[in-house]
């Protein structure tokens, strides 16, 4: 059985070291029915490379990650 390993590596220096940064924020919404404001709770998370510093977005990776999971599909 032969194992495969392939790693999300930085577009733009080849790194493939990688650290999280979040963004925390509030959204508020008026609503017709009240005079009181909603809001909801947000928490962004990026991932910076060690690298080059270059931000990347959760489903940037994934659709990495996914296109993987498809070559070796096709390659059998």
């Amino acid at each position: 059985m032969d194992v495969f390993q392939e790693y999300f590596l930085c577009d733009d220096c080849r790194n493939m070291d990688f650290a999280r940064i979040y963004h925390f924020s509030m959204r508020f919404y008026s609503v017709n029915f009240s005079d009181e404001l909603v809001y909801e709770r947000l928490t962004e998370e990026l991932y910076q490379c060690t690298g080059c510093k270059k931000i990347f977005t959760r489903e940037q990776i994934d659709k990495t990650l996914t296109g993987f999971k498809k070559l070796r599909k096709v390659k059998g």
